[in-house]
């Protein structure tokens, strides 16, 4: 297939057999708007039947750029060409798209179905399970697509370490994991005491007190310590997640990073997510550590169990990897709850109601996808014979 390359100051126009190709690179602002405007007036879109834009050259774009670039847009539809986007289009687009388009009326032709359908025995209940599937299926999807983003973000700024913003990811390491530290070293504490009494209970009746270490060290470096830390820190640094970035939505702090230019992933997500990522395996360790002092407190003074003894038999109760299959589902388990909380956080719109809602839904569902992962480890683990 032949094609024809023109190239124009901000824009490349390929022409092939299937219409215009158009190629968007260098910096779409304000100050380069006039020769913007130049560059798309001279591009004929009369009897084109497909224009296909890629928006990835570009390196800079704000509302007057994005602006000039649904003119052209509109212009080429109304010649009756079809306009697609190679990719995702930007977002400073969507954003001067859903600021100009008025809502859409509701569409009454439903209406006579689902009445219907209500009317039918059972029928009501159908129509709720059928929207709630769908809502789910679209829910599902957005998250997917949320996660791919923040992952293509990540990988592309690592030829560019210095757009990691390394001095908001020690602040979020700071907030999610030096200030969390007192509540999980009390809450490790108190488990591991009422793990090791309600074995002992149980084992001194047949003899068996030494298997309390046993159980106290094994459960708190396998499972409890990290569990526990995860579903403290879901509870604790999600919600703050989704709060923080739901007021900046509700007071169109994000959009104003957008008509900058500023890509939100990459200024308010990224930097919770890896300073998470940080934080809980940190967290994950003191807790182990002290499980373990709360388990030889006990054993101390319910048992009469030396210390020197505790310890002995810590070394023999472990293996070479039970505390490395704790701490490797820390990293995980912090991206899964960071996941959570910035996806609610960024879905906030309209209302404070909205927000404490959505709040919400980001503990649940980053507690159930904790646990739902650590279940999967579980089976992951007894196949590796670990």
């Amino acid at each position: 297939m032949s094609a024809t390359l023109t190239r124009r100051e901000a824009v490349e126009v390929r022409r092939t057999a299937e219409g215009l190709e158009l190629e968007l690179t260098g910096e779409w602002s304000v100050r380069a708007l006039a020769s913007i405007e130049a560059a798309l007036a001279r591009i004929d879109v009369a009897s084109v039947p497909r224009v296909r834009i890629a928006a990835e050259g570009i390196t800079e774009l704000d509302l007057s750029g994005a602006w000039a670039l649904r003119g052209f847009v509109q212009r080429a539809r109304r010649a009756g060409a079809e306009v697609d986007f190679r990719g995702t289009p930007p977002d400073q687009l969507r954003l001067v798209d859903e600021t100009l388009t008025e809502p859409a009326a509701p569409d009454d032709s439903a209406l006579p179905a689902e009445r219907l359908a209500a009317a039918e025995p059972g029928g009501r209940a159908l129509v709720a399970i059928g929207r709630y599937a769908v809502r789910s299926s679209r829910d599902l999807v957005a998250g997917l697509a949320f996660f791919g983003r923040t992952c293509t973000t990540f990988v592309a700024d690592l030829a560019r370490p210095w757009r990691l913003r390394p001095i908001s990811i020690v602040r979020h390491v700071y907030d999610t994991g030096i200030t969390a530290m007192p509540i999980v070293a009390l809450i490790a504490f108190l488990i591991s005491v009422i793990l090791a009494y309600l074995s002992a209970q149980q084992l001194r009746g047949l003899g068996a007190d030494i298997y309390v270490v046993d159980l106290v060290t094994i459960g708190v470096l396998r499972e409890l310590g990290v569990l526990l830390t995860s579903i403290i820190v879901a509870g604790r640094s999600g919600s703050s997640f989704a709060a923080e970035l739901g007021s900046m939505k509700l007071n169109e702090e994000v959009d104003a990073l957008t008509a900058t230019g500023a890509d939100p992933i990459e200024l308010l997500v990224l930097p919770r997510v890896l300073g998470l990522a940080i934080a809980l395996p940190l967290l994950t360790v003191i807790a182990d550590l002290i499980g373990l002092a709360g388990g030889a407190l006990l054993c101390r003074y319910l048992l009469d169990m030396p210390l020197t003894q505790y310890v002995n038999r810590v070394n023999e109760s472990i293996s070479a990897t039970t505390f490395w299959v704790g701490i490797i589902k820390a990293p995980v388990f912090a991206l899964l709850i960071a996941f959570a909380g910035c996806y609610r956080g960024m879905q906030v719109r309209g209302s404070a109601r909205e927000l404490g809602h959505l709040v919400t839904v980001a503990v649940v569902q980053a507690i159930f996808l904790v646990i739902l992962a650590d279940a999967l480890f579980a089976v992951l683990f007894m196949r590796m014979k670990i």
